[in-house]
């Protein structure tokens, strides 16, 4: 774990080395196009809730329970467990 830990802190020191190697305009020129891409995700996102929210219908369906076992086509046999082992014990 310390080996990997120290290979990714050699990495990051890597890439601080290359970011700070670049000229100013260089640096400012990135973190702009950096900045435009998040704007443009963020304003995406919001325009995809906004336009689901819109879309949905408030339609809210509202239906009984019911028990899968008496739904089935095969019929199982409904038992009572504790009443099983109560008489199971008695023997």
């Amino acid at each position: 774990m310390k080996k990997l830990r120290a290979n990714i802190d050699r990495y990051f020191d890597k890439l601080d080395d290359r970011w700070r190697a670049l000229p100013l305009r260089k640096q400012h020129q990135y973190t702009l196009y950096f900045f435009v891409g998040y704007l443009l995700l963020t304003i995406a996102v919001i325009g995809k809730v906004m336009y689901d929210t819109v879309e949905s219908g408030n339609d809210m369906y509202i239906e009984h329970i019911e028990n899968p076992v008496l739904k089935s086509k095969t019929p199982a046999k409904l038992q009572d467990s504790i009443s099983t082992i109560l008489k199971k014990s008695d023997l």
